[in-house]
């Protein structure tokens, strides 16, 4: 009865607006009424509080924003007016995890005023949809607000207990958000990245992010409490925020809530917040798998630089060609390509050239070779963080890959600094990443961005920008000093980073019998490896081993097969750093495909197939870990079968330690 009871209060002030102006206060819920936002003006501060199901998920936290030279807007205020409006549409992508979705929200807009002095306006816009909430600060052109310069947001997120949360933490170990998640009390932690996960003392799930990120800076969370955050923006290198004039708009501040970890993966509340393509043509964006010359460069094998082991040779591009050609996948990377590498690359990346190429590397010759055979070379620019170098070059380096039929392209900043000073995430970053996206679209040029700002949904804006990096990928399983990435990693990525966006994580070791000088190794039975196709979504999917490695495999056929864009998505079943289980529908056909992945536990899993589709039965081509499989010390034994199976069915899966499992559901 409390429940209802709380529901009916605010429904009821949501349809009052003229009494919400008397009283400085308003409701608003979400379509299927189980979110409610409060919004007050207490004492002249704004602050809002969120309910779901009625109980309260965030207590009453303060809004505003802090000027550099000038008093902020955050207190000494009144409501001028209250607006609602109401959107239930339809929108297609032109890839993704899911072909239509569903925009259905309440808004709701409060237009703010100081009550003296300069009078100066602040309108607030809440977003409610089925699962979750997002705001942002909208500031309006006035006389008396130009050129500002934000100190910072005073945004708080105050939870009524100390929850648990998986994070990672602000630039202290990783520039660019390559650290391991780890689970501890709000208590236990510092300030934060953005998305953060975490899970309720209520039994439910909440992630707090960011979308639409636009020249601004990216939105961290400082602790204030054992119970609270507040918004803290990365900084220029001289310490201030955030430089812009009015009218202007911050990010929306996001918060995703769900009852189940897998409802905070499939929520697209972030696409959502973001405003549809500026490309209006889209038909060249073609989302692809590809194989590279990259791994063979962590192993050790080759080299990005000049001398006898560069692997960008024209000779061993076309070998990579005609093996991407054989076996179906669109395209082949070539990294190292360019003067540069030479040296210590990666302290300085102003002797790059993104136009001239190594002499041993004929670009035009390798583009028409590829084109002959129906596989397109995606380019690479990788910059060590030398941003105005790569800018003064942008324009003619994506000139030189439009001309040579090069549509996709591979950047990179491994460096701490842009520019030797800036943070990735800082306004100077978010500024330059969006640049070579736009340039990029200018010439017909997809993006794979490594080292990159976090995701905020600017896919939906510019669909051209196809997957990131942003966190630890399995790069890290060939060389990193810690020994490369636990099993319980992939587990935990859905539910954090996944939620910023595609992630290119760069799946597919079949070989595990590798040294390198840090003894690092891929953490994983092979079987898990075929399920990672499905478990994480990169709509630029790489078979990243080397071409040997799978000749004559027949698990290797999964990875031909398994699509990298989907028309539906689900997670059946999830518990955070545990196991995951995931199924997806075909983006071009009536074919489902299945993974589920566990960490350092073996694991008996009964799945519940009955998202098949109902009317069908299906060839079931099923990938499970061998009898003695193990990460540890035997992670190639992958046994393969084939049933027939209807949605009516369940299906027993044993998961090796480390291991998984990948699916194939084919209408008969």
């Amino acid at each position: 009865m409390k429940y209802i009871f709380q529901l009916l209060i605010c429904v009821t002030i949501s349809l009052s607006l003229q009494n919400c102006a008397q009283h400085n206060e308003c409701s608003v819920t979400s379509p299927d009424e189980n979110i409610c936002l409060k919004f007050s003006a207490e004492r002249g501060i704004p602050m809002y509080k969120v309910e779901y199901k009625g109980e309260i998920v965030i207590e009453s936290s303060k809004l505003g924003i802090d000027f550099k030279g000038l008093s902020g807007l955050k207190e000494n205020f009144e409501v001028v007016d209250f607006k609602m409006q109401s959107v239930n549409e339809n929108w297609d992508q032109p890839w993704g995890e899911f072909k239509t979705i569903t925009d259905n929200h309440n808004e709701l807009i409060v237009e703010l005023r100081e009550k003296n002095g300069e009078k100066r306006q602040m309108n607030i816009v809440f977003r409610l949809f089925n699962d979750g909430l997002g705001f942002r600060y909208v500031i309006p052109e006035q006389l008396n607000l130009d050129e500002v310069v934000i100190a910072n947001e005073l945004t708080q997120f105050n939870f009524s207990k100390e929850n648990d949360v998986w994070w990672i933490p602000v630039h202290s170990e990783n520039s660019y958000y390559e650290s391991f998640y780890r689970k501890s009390k709000i208590s236990e932690t510092d300030t934060i990245n953005t998305p953060a996960t975490f899970e309720l003392k209520n039994g439910l799930y909440m992630s707090i992010h960011e979308a639409n990120l636009t020249d601004y800076a990216s939105m961290t969370l400082r602790k204030t409490s054992n119970k609270s955050y507040e918004a803290e923006l990365v900084p220029w290198s001289n310490g201030d925020k955030v430089y812009t004039k009015a009218p202007f708009k911050s990010p929306w501040r996001t918060i995703i809530i769900g009852d189940e970890p897998g409802d905070l993966a499939t929520s697209t509340l972030t696409l959502n917040l973001n405003e549809p393509s500026l490309i209006k043509d889209t038909s060249w964006i073609e989302p692809s798998k590809y194989i590279g010359i990259w791994w063979g460069m962590h192993l050790e094998k080759f080299t990005w630089g000049q001398g006898p082991n560069h692997g960008a040779t024209t000779e061993n591009t076309k070998q990579y060609i005609d093996f991407a050609a054989k076996h179906g996948f669109d395209g082949v990377l070539v990294e190292g390509w360019n003067v540069g590498w030479d040296g210590e690359w990666f302290k300085d990346g102003s002797d790059f050239s993104f136009t001239q190429a190594y002499p041993d590397f004929n670009l035009e010759e390798i583009g028409l070779y590829a084109a002959q055979n129906n596989v397109r070379l995606i380019g690479h620019h990788e910059t060590a963080g030398a941003v105005s170098n790569y800018e003064a070059q942008m324009e003619d380096a994506f000139k030189l890959y439009q001309k040579n039929a090069v549509n996709a392209v591979k950047t990179g900043y491994v460096n701490k600094y842009l520019d030797g000073k800036e943070w990735h995430d800082g306004q100077f970053g978010v500024r330059h990443y969006r640049k070579v996206i736009e340039t990029a679209a200018k010439h017909q040029i997809m993006i794979d961005n490594h080292e990159p700002v976090k995701g905020t949904g600017l896919q939906r804006t510019y669909p051209n920008l196809m997957t990131q990096e942003g966190a630890r990928g399995q790069e890290y399983d060939a060389w990193s000093k810690d020994g490369g990435n636990p099993p319980s990693h992939t587990t935990i990525i859905p539910f954090t980073r996944m939620l910023a966006g595609p992630f290119d994580f760069t799946p597919g070791t079949f070989n595990f019998d590798y040294e390198t000088a840090n003894k690092a190794r891929v953490q994983t039975t092979l079987a898990k490896q075929l399920a990672l196709y499905v478990i994480i979504f990169s709509p630029q999917q790489m078979a990243s081993d080397l071409p040997k490695n799978y000749e004559g495999h027949k698990a290797f056929e999964f990875i031909k097969q398994v699509p990298v864009v989907w028309s539906d998505t689900k997670v059946l079943d999830a518990e955070i750093g545990e196991f995951v289980i995931t199924a997806r529908k075909d983006w071009n056909s009536e074919d489902w495909y299945l993974g589920t992945i566990t960490n350092e536990a073996s694991r008996l899993l009964e799945i519940d197939l009955s998202f098949l589709d109902t009317n069908f039965r299906y060839k079931a081509e099923i990938y499970t870990d061998g009898d003695v499989a193990s990460y540890e010390d035997n992670p190639y034994p992958v046994d393969i079968e084939t049933k027939e199976l209807t949605n009516k069915d369940r299906l027993k899966i044993l998961l090796s330690p480390g291991g998984g499992a990948a699916i194939k559901f084919t209408p008969i």
